[in-house]
């Protein structure tokens, strides 16, 4: 053996040679009951995510109008336009693909991991952004009813208590987004009550406001505000990101629900708004429009039903962030995109609370670090959110594409992922040219959340080049290498000591090689197990020398063949990975075809890799 074979890089990138095993699931097969998981049904999914698509109408009526002016609710209804066409690209991916994880789910299931991770960087941001705008907007209106609250420390209590009800379970959460969005649509429906009255009975301030001059033209106004109200959108994407949660046939109904909420309300309130406030006035009280509104509609008391509901329902998009974020991180500290501590669950109710503390705290470090002044996070906002609906109509696309064999519900057209892109990429161009500076601190925010993910994805790249560093300064301080290296050989060893599996229908060599080839490119492993179901005893007798033969052309890889004889299904599955100590979203399998007699969702996250 040659010095360079027995150098300390040589050692670490082989993995070993694999071997062969047999296992039986056919001759005992006893039933596995899964832990018994409450779902939540077609209204309180939809309170979850209305809450903070709902709350749009507090702000987005006077902010396009402020840009359109008596063309807001045009542009309003042609931002409602561009939901309805994403409610088919949605829907068409929660049917193939019913994963959390929203666009980083259906671009880890088309491309890989890393590209995949830039999607949730964005979504991850946009959480961010909405959690702690809404809870200081909520604050803010709470503020004018009691003007002695401290408006800083109320936000973080804000923050903190629904961390605290997440942790106690997204069903008592879901029932508090319930209450909630009732009380909302109740305020809004009152509100449009009383404003299409006084409408009617003073058209004065509606003429006037439509002989207004526009400062630019009619096109423009349009432009900049359909860029301004697609802030208005915040909020759709939420309800692929806790798909798993619900029940069955429900999340192509929450997305129907949050369109139609969308619709009739937003042009609506912006309709009324031009016939109760001065286009002169807008900028004055946009920050509370519909409170104003309320004030010259019934007079004080729907002044004040209407500031109440505000911060009940801005508090509700406070609960969607944490909701969402759920979902979205523990799907990637799945994936091991994020430190695996973030799994551990509550014992006592089954939650994991660390990914609830870990969002509380950085909520809270951003308050701090902006002293409360958190304008700057709305170009963050806004920016971040278009991003992610670009990017789930570009994992749609990839979709069809890649996995076009793959059982789905629903069909979004190739023109309506077209015109989804093209709208989104005008609403990213025109918030941009609203205000450049939300451009720089976008980046900002998202470099930062970019390399927190680029660390753990690149963690052995990372760990191997501090032991070259370390190696080549051996000679100076060899005592202190020698401890650092073991101990840093050991993690990698660790790390590369989680299996994956790939269940191999047979001896196709071409298809067994995409696999071995998949590993090496996307998985933080060294070991992959081979495994292939049969039900009798002739089992493909060339799979074995098949195997030999990948395992020597990859040494970096070793390669593992398990003959199971039973039959491929859920139950098989969970089997498995209790037998291999290997978790159900670290097996892959190829893309099934039409007659393949499961559901991908029953497979418990097995992954498709080709």
């Amino acid at each position: 053996m040659s010095s360079v074979e027995n150098s300390p890089a040589v050692s670490r990138d082989f993995a070993g040679w694999g071997k062969v095993e047999y296992l039986d699931f056919q001759t005992e097969m006893t039933a596995i009951y899964p832990r018994h998981q409450i779902k939540l049904g077609q209204w309180k999914s939809t309170a979850i995510c209305g809450n903070d698509i709902t709350s749009s109408c507090l702000y987005v009526s006077a902010l396009c109008a402020m840009y359109a002016g008596i063309y807001a609710p045009v542009s309003l209804l042609i931002v409602a336009g561009v939901l309805y066409i994403f409610r088919s690209i949605y829907a068409e991916v929660g049917s193939a693909l019913p994963l959390n994880g929203g666009a980083y789910n259906v671009l880890l299931n088309t491309t890989s991991k890393q590209k995949a991770s830039l999607a949730a960087c964005l979504t991850l941001l946009s959480y961010l952004a909405t959690a702690v705008i809404s809870a200081s907007e909520a604050m803010h209106y709470a503020h004018n009813l009691w003007p002695g609250l401290n408006v800083f420390w109320a936000t973080i209590v804000l923050l903190a208590a629904f961390a605290f009800l997440n942790i106690m379970g997204i069903s008592e959460s879901a029932m508090v987004a319930l209450i909630l969005f009732s009380i909302h649509m109740i305020t809004l429906l009152v509100l449009i009550v009383a404003g299409g009255i006084a409408v009617a009975q003073n058209r004065s301030i509606l003429l006037e406001n439509l002989t207004q001059p526009l400062p630019g033209s009619v096109w423009t106004a349009i432009s900049f505000g359909f860029a301004s109200a697609m802030l208005g959108l915040s909020g759709f994407e939420s309800s692929a990101n806790f798909i798993e949660e619900q029940d069955k046939g429900v999340f192509p109904k929450t997305l129907r629900n949050m369109w139609l909420a969308v619709t009739i309300f937003n042009p609506t309130i912006s309709f009324l708004s031009l016939g109760l406030v001065k286009l002169s006035d807008l900028a004055e009280h946009k920050n509370d429009l519909l409170a104003y509104m309320g004030l010259l509609s019934l007079g004080r008391p729907l002044q004040l039903l209407v500031s109440v509901d505000a911060v009940l329902v801005l508090s509700g998009a406070v609960l969607t962030s944490y909701v969402g974020v759920a979902g979205l991180v523990k799907r990637m500290a799945l994936d091991r995109c994020l430190p695996q501590f973030l799994l551990i669950e509550n014992r006592f109710r089954g939650t994991t609370h660390w990914i609830f503390i870990s969002f509380f705290l950085l909520c809270s470090s951003i308050l701090i670090v902006t002293k409360g002044r958190i304008e700057a996070l709305a170009g963050v906002y806004t920016l971040s959110f278009l991003c992610v609906m670009g990017l789930f109509a570009l994992g749609n696309a990839m979709l069809k594409v890649k996995r076009s064999s793959l059982p789905r519900e629903v069909q979004a057209s190739w023109i309506s992922i077209l015109i989804g892109l093209l709208a989104v990429f005008a609403g990213i161009l025109g918030n941009i040219f609203i205000n450049p500076e939300y451009l720089k601190i976008f980046f900002f925010y998202f470099l930062f959340a970019a390399s927190a993910v680029w660390i753990m994805l690149y963690r052995i790249h990372l760990l191997n080049f501090v032991l070259l560093m370390l190696d080549n300064a051996i000679k100076k301080i060899k005592e202190l290498n020698q401890r650092v290296s073991g101990w840093i050989t050991k993690h990698i060893e660790r790390i590369n000591s989680q299996a994956v599996v790939f269940f191999s229908k047979g001896d196709n060599i071409s298809t067994l090689n995409k696999a071995a080839l998949y590993v090496l490119q996307n998985e933080q492993t060294k070991h992959l197990r081979v495994v292939h179901c049969y039900e009798t005893d002739n089992y493909v007798s060339s799979l074995k020398q098949q195997i030999e033969v990948l395992d020597r052309i990859y040494p970096e890889l070793r390669i593992d063949l398990v003959c199971v004889r039973g039959q491929f299904g859920p139950e098989l599955i969970e089997r498995l990975s209790k037998k291999l100590g290997v978790p159900k979203n670290y097996m892959f399998i190829g893309t099934p075809g039409d007659r393949f007699p499961h559901n991908i969702s029953d497979l418990g996250g097995v992954r498709l890799i080709m």
